[in-house]
């Protein structure tokens, strides 16, 4: 990064960088450490089986730096190699950094992951999904002792299906108007469900339905950030600042907050009806506004900023 200015670096667009370039940028220069580098060649024993390369880091990359400053554990999801998926390896290797931040008190107090995830890797289908189960359960035993893990979205690869579901158990999500998120992804739901029920060939509405601007408008993500490595570090040191209580009175509110949103929101058919619901008094100009006013609409909105996604 040396051969590069520090301004080139945060105008970065956070959607076409790495895994690798987001970490370099996000964190303080020279400051990161990687546990099991791809020196260790810890990577998948499966993809052999049928005939697929393997990563030396299975699109997993774990470590610990410093962010303006302040110390941080960090992970991030390689999109671009197996559409970031969930497996055996880099499932473990998420895990232990979570389980390590819950039991460790000497270690950062603050886990930032990366998350650009399809889901599930199918060619590891079942290990995959007690991957996602274990980082899920690692993520709020981490929380439960006193560790805040915030996730940043903004990937090619989007944030779907185990991943959408470890966005939802963070203590805090940013979002770029890029980034998306959803339990189940739009190639998905149009395989099962026919192109009819949705059309995954249609970005304006995957976009609409799963972008970063419903997502913030619903109280599905704490922060809206441009597509740049420096709009992410700002959301990042903003929601580090913020240290709710993770109780059971917490989770009764978020239960609450839930219960209402699909009684409000839970006949809209289209986004547009959902921003109507929500009493924006012009939806059909959400998608065409700058990201600045945008954001100054998300403010006018007081009851999006919760643990409830």
């Amino acid at each position: 990064m040396s051969d590069v200015s520090r301004s080139d670096i945060d105008a970065a667009s956070w959607f076409l960088s790495t895994a690798r370039e987001r970490i370099a940028g996000l964190l303080d220069e020279g400051s990161f450490t990687e546990f099991l580098p791809p020196t260790e060649r810890v990577r998948s024993p499966h993809l052999a089986l049928f005939d697929l390369p393997a990563a030396f880091d299975d699109g997993m990359i774990v470590g610990r730096g410093r962010l303006a400053g302040a110390n941080v554990l960090i992970a991030a999801q390689e999109g671009q190699f197996m559409g970031g998926t969930f497996a055996e390896v880099s499932g473990a290797k998420l895990v232990g950094l979570l389980r390590a931040a819950s039991v460790d008190d000497k270690l950062p107090r603050t886990v930032l992951l990366l998350l650009d995830s399809g889901g599930v890797r199918l060619q590891e289908a079942n290990a995959g999904e007690l991957a996602v189960a274990e980082v899920m359960r690692a993520i709020v035993e981490a929380r439960a002792a006193g560790v805040a893990v915030i996730a940043l979205v903004g990937g090619r690869a989007g944030c779907f299906g185990g991943a959408g579901l470890t966005a939802a158990t963070c203590s805090a999500i940013a979002i770029s108007g890029q980034g998306r998120i959803g339990v189940t992804g739009p190639e998905v739901i149009e395989t099962n469900k026919g192109v009819e029920e949705f059309d995954s060939q249609d970005k304006a509405l995957v976009w609409s339905v799963t972008g970063g601007r419903t997502r913030r408008l619903i109280g599905g993500a704490d922060a809206y950030v441009d597509d740049s490595v420096a709009g992410f570090r700002e959301a990042a040191l903003a929601l580090m600042q913020r240290t709710a209580t993770f109780d059971l009175a917490r989770l009764q509110a978020e239960h609450t907050r839930l219960a209402g949103r699909v009684v409000k929101l839970g006949a809209c058919t289209l986004a547009t009806d959902m921003w109507t619901a929500l009493g924006i008094s012009d939806p059909q100009g959400i998608t065409d506004m700058d990201d600045d006013a945008f954001r100054a609409v998300a403010a006018t909105m007081g009851e999006i900023d919760h643990d409830a996604r």
